[in-house]
């Protein structure tokens, strides 16, 4: 085995002591509060630590302090302790609100009467108040009004219920006294059970503590019930104890019930009162009077025909009392009628018996309707409610129809007790709503009446006032804010909107005074502008001070807007009227000197064809001839210039006033056209006599100063020269053709020359018309832009063209120079010769060179590289750049092979460099 033998021949060196630790850092105060929240080394750390501390609900004096330090060091785990003080502060005023709600609720259930419509307002206030009712004590005391309620409901259910049963058991004793004695005393001591047992029931509901909350009618509803209860067993009691004595005793007397009666005789072996009846009858019936008879047979035949009438058109209400009445006639006239007019009676009266059956019958299948309606009020789905006017107005056409119903057919108390008591239930929302509607409305009132208040405030305060378009816009405001006020009652609206309009009127009355001075006003300047107007000659002048005037009053006065357009129509009719004649005046005077703008308008319509033509040599051809038009037309000025004048000539026309024979227009025109040739025959101005000498300045004038000494030169100006202000100065610096000189130097290098020596300016010929100026300008514009189109359209083609031949690899098919831009002689060559040769080589560098010079993006999946070939680019400082070499970098990309991807590119490279 070989030694290890260290290579390094340096001796070693001593490794230096480590310097003594800081001194670890003192630890935070509130650490030991949050186990050691604040010492923490993480962000993850410091938040879990918080959550730990939080868990043991500290304080919120010991949360805020904690918040206050730690949300300097980290948002983020302060951010738990943020929420926690929300919490303890929504909380805290959730107390406040629980309280409050709290006593409510206790003052309701602490009443000896509670009302239902109170104790469901109280829930749904606490709701929109934002108390928290899904804790104590307010959930408690939720359940036990809810528990009162359905008590108070309960007890009104079961107070009905035996309000039925009192019925039934009536209805049962009545049966019993229709059929024999015997059944009669069998059934006895279970009705008396029954008896018992309904009035143990009714002590039971009045005795229960609930029961001064139960509505006013239900309390009265029972004890009818009971009394007609009890009178009816008594009675029914008493005649069975007096029929078991007569059945007993046969000197004992008869009991009431009839049927009872007839049998007790029929045991004892008497006749029963039917057949007494009928032989005391036979017996009495006196010999019919023939005219007594007569009248009672037409009578009871009056009664039937109705009766018939009323069936066979099915109205079963007049059918029913049609019956009636034949019941009453036959009853009074019965003895005096024949057999066969009796069997049509009952024929009659059994047909009219089934027609209110099936009236009865049709009527209760549209009142089952009407409770399933008035059931189905409250029985909504969840946000498909009724609102409270709705509700009402509901309830109201249910009731309607409901006595359409009784109108129509018999009534049925049944049904209408269960009809009468789901429209009660929905009523009570209604009450709520009504409830709420009449606190709304007096606040609204108040805020209408506070309105009007402020409104005759404004009016004291802004009566010095005279700033019309404010006072118009506060009272416009006043007028929304009126609208915008909540509703309220009909008789209520009527008086306040009797003392908003007084008021309103009260404080427009200034500002209605206003604009009827202003209307004054504006028909004294529309009758103004119609004798302006109407004039020979048009003041523009007074037209523009007249116009100037209207602005004024229509700023300062606002009026309504159709009656200002009237006037304003009013007042710039005329005027119109005047600038069209005038107008009309000065295209007469175009039109006299149209003629030699005709070419231009040719030409400029010659060049318009061209345009849409899209034919690039017909545009360039049209535009060449618009220009020989524009500088022809000098020749024919030239050739119609006039005559010179004489000077006695001139001198004479420049007196004359230049509106004495035509419009000023046409002098105008005129006067510029043969202002160059009297300019050029008016004789030579004479020389101007020197001015004489009003002031001298002689000696020193200052104060101070002596007369005679002469005037102390003035602060010397720059150095070198003397001040631009002194006289000796500006003599000094020689002519003024000398000076030019000076100031442009020897070699005059901006080529300005000398501004006074300047040749003269070319005669252009008179101006253009205003017609033929616009037609060229826009024909010249409009053929500009179709060269440029067709170019860039011929630019792509060629672009195209050159794609296709890389495609094919063939050279015969690459565009010419001249159609693909400006390309360094040779460039086409090389390009051609690529594309001619078999595809090599790799053109990846090349591309992103083109793409670089022409700068246009780089698809993403070569970004990388694009970037890598920049670095390189930086690092190579003496090679040509991708801006000088794009042509060579074509060549390289052409001799490659062509893929869609590729094509794409170049193409694209290629359009930005071509135009370069």
């Amino acid at each position: 085995m070989f030694p290890f033998i260290s290579r390094n021949k340096t001796p070693e060196t001593p490794e230096p002591a480590p310097a003594p630790a800081k001194a670890a850092a003192a630890p935070h105060p509130l650490d030991g509060v949050t186990g050691g929240a604040f010492s923490a080394a993480t962000s993850g750390e410091r938040a879990a630590k918080v959550r730990e501390w939080l868990a043991t609900n500290p304080g919120a004096e010991q949360l805020q302090e904690v918040f206050k330090e730690l949300s300097a060091r980290d948002k983020g785990a302060a951010k738990a302790i943020r929420e926690r003080m929300d919490e303890m502060r929504r909380a805290k005023g959730q107390e406040a609100i629980a309280a409050e709600w709290a006593e409510k609720a206790e003052k309701l259930l602490g009443a000896s009467k509670l009302n239902i419509a109170d104790a469901l307002a109280w829930q749904r206030d606490a709701a929109k108040a934002g108390a928290p009712l899904s804790r104590e004590p307010l959930a408690a005391l939720k359940i036990q009004l809810a528990d009162r309620i359905k008590t108070i409901e309960d007890l009104q259910h079961r107070v009905q219920v035996q309000r039925e049963a009192a019925v039934l058991l009536a209805q049962r004793v009545e049966v019993l006294s229709t059929k024999s004695y015997k059944d009669a005393q069998s059934a006895e001591t279970a009705l008396a059970t029954d008896v018992q047992h309904w009035q143990d029931q009714a002590a039971v509901l009045e005795g229960d503590a609930s029961w001064g909350s139960v509505e006013a009618r239900y309390p009265s509803m029972l004890e009818a019930s009971k009394s007609q209860l009890l009178l009816v067993w008594d009675a029914f009691q008493s005649a069975l104890k007096q029929t078991l004595a007569a059945a007993e005793d046969a000197q004992a007397p008869l009991p009431t019930v009839p049927v009872w009666a007839d049998e007790i005789r029929a045991g004892r072996g008497l006749p029963t009162e039917v057949e007494q009846a009928a032989a005391r009858a036979a017996a009495a019936k006196p010999a019919a009077d023939p005219q007594e008879a007569k009248r009672a047979k037409h009578a009871v035949q009056e009664a039937l025909k109705a009766l018939q009438a009323h069936t066979a058109e099915g109205h079963g209400k007049g059918a029913s009392s049609a019956a009636q009445q034949l019941r009453a006639a036959l009853k009074q006239h019965g003895k005096l009628i024949d057999q066969d007019l009796e069997s049509q009676v009952n024929t009659a009266l059994i047909a009219a018996g089934e027609l209110e059956g099936w009236q009865r019958w049709s009527a209760d299948k549209v009142r089952e309707e009407l409770l399933a309606k008035a059931q189905g009020l409250l029985a909504r789905p969840e946000g498909q409610e009724l609102g409270g006017r709705k509700l009402q107005e509901a309830l109201r056409q249910l009731r309607e129809d409901w006595k359409k119903a009784d109108q129509s057919g018999p009534t049925n108390h049944a049904l209408w007790k269960k009809f009468d008591e789901a429209c009660n239930a929905a009523y009570k929302h209604v009450e709520v709503w009504l409830s709420k509607v009449r606190e709304e409305g007096a606040k609204h009132r108040a805020e209408r009446e506070a309105l009007i208040a402020e409104l005759k405030g404004w009016v004291e305060a802004h009566k010095p006032s005279t700033d019309w378009k404010r006072i118009q816009r506060d009272l416009f405001q006043f007028g929304d804010r009126w609208r915008a006020s909540g509703h309220v009652g009909e008789k209520a609206y009527a008086e306040l909107q009797e003392a908003w309009k007084t008021a309103l009127h009260e404080a427009s009355a200034p500002l209605h005074a206003a604009q009827k001075q202003s209307i004054a006003r504006r028909e004294a300047m529309v009758a103004q502008a119609v004798e302006l107007a109407a004039a020979p000659n048009l003041n523009i002048d007074a037209v523009r001070e007249l116009q100037r005037q209207w602005q004024t009053e229509a700023q300062s006065v606002p009026m309504d807007r159709r009656h200002e357009q009237k006037l304003w129509d009013a007042f710039r009719k005329p005027l119109d009227e005047a600038f069209a004649r005038k107008t009309q005046q000065r295209e007469r005077v175009q039109h006299q000197l149209s003629a030699r703008d005709q070419a231009v308008l040719d030409a400029s319509k010659a060049l318009e064809a061209a345009n849409h033509s899209g034919d690039a040599a017909q545009i360039q051809a049209a535009l060449d001839g618009l220009q020989q038009a524009l500088q022809a037309q000098q020749a024919p000025v030239a050739a119609a210039a006039p005559k010179p004048a004489a000077p006695e000539a001139v001198a004479a026309d420049a007196a004359a006033p230049a509106d004495a024979e035509q419009p000023a227009e046409l002098a105008a025109q005129e006067g510029a056209d043969a202002e160059a040739a009297v300019a050029a025959q008016a004789p030579a101005p004479a020389p101007v006599a020197p001015k004489p000498v009003i002031a001298q300045r002689s000696g020193d004038d200052r104060p101070g100063m002596r007369r005679d000494a002469p005037a102390a030169a003035g602060r010397p100006g720059k150095p070198g020269g003397d001040r631009r202000d002194s006289r000796d100065g500006r003599d000094s610096r020689g002519p003024r053709s000398d000076r030019g000189q000076e100031r442009r130097g020897a070699d005059d290098r901006f080529g300005r020359g000398d501004r006074m020596d300047r040749a003269p300016r070319e005669d252009r010929g008179p101006r253009l018309g205003d017609a033929a100026f616009r037609a060229q300008r826009d024909a010249v514009e409009h053929a500009q832009a179709a060269l440029r189109k067709l170019a860039t359209q011929a630019h792509g083609q060629a672009l195209t063209q050159m794609m296709d031949a890389w495609s094919k690899r063939d050279a015969a098919l690459l565009p010419q120079a001249q159609d693909l831009g400006r390309l360094a002689s040779g460039s086409r060559n090389s390009w051609s010769q690529a594309i001619a040769a078999p595809a090599a080589g790799d053109g990846r560098e090349a591309m992103l060179r083109l793409e670089m010079a022409a700068e246009v993006p780089t698809p993403a999946e070569h970004i990388n590289a694009r970037r890598a070939l920049q670095l390189q680019l930086l690092t190579r400082r003496n090679d040509p750049s991708p801006q000088e070499t794009w042509q060579q970098d074509v060549a390289k990309v052409l001799a490659t092979g062509s893929d869609e991807a590729s094509a794409r590119r170049l193409q694209n490279a290629l359009k930005a460099l071509l135009k370069k």
